[in-house]
């Protein structure tokens, strides 16, 4: 008695899931392979010095303020959770009541997480010092 149904609907998917793998590492240690064989092998000391052109490197004297990292976040926050409405404002109809509500809660949630910005100066560039 074997284990193996090849009569289940999925048992093509695992076959090509298995195969793609498969062709995917043999991809990758065979451009490695060809990639180390066909690299230059130039070990000159001069070769292997960094070489920067320009002025000196020096440190930077003013630091980025924290406030445009801030500013990043609540924008990849607020633009990711008006994507969650589209699927909603697909199926609006098949949802009723109870999917409008669900939606006035997370607006709601979305008003009170803004207000908490704006109150905490978050959206303010002129306060950057």
């Amino acid at each position: 008695m074997s284990h193996l149904d090849i009569s289940h609907p999925y048992f093509g998917v695992f076959v090509i899931f298995v195969f793609t793998f498969g062709a995917f590492l043999m991809t990758t240690f065979l451009s490695r392979f060809v990639g180390r064989k066909l690299a230059n092998k130039n070990t000159q000391k001069l070769k292997l010095a960094p070489y920067e052109c320009g002025l000196a490197p020096t440190k930077q004297p003013n630091r980025i303020s924290s406030q445009f990292y801030i500013m990043a976040l609540l924008f990849i926050l607020f633009d990711v959770e008006i994507i969650f409405m589209f699927p909603w404002a697909v199926d609006f109809k098949v949802l009723g009541a109870f999917g409008f509500i669900e939606m006035v809660l997370f607006a709601l949630l979305l008003v009170i997480g803004f207000v908490y910005a704006w109150r905490k100066g978050a959206l303010k560039w002129q306060s950057m010092k």
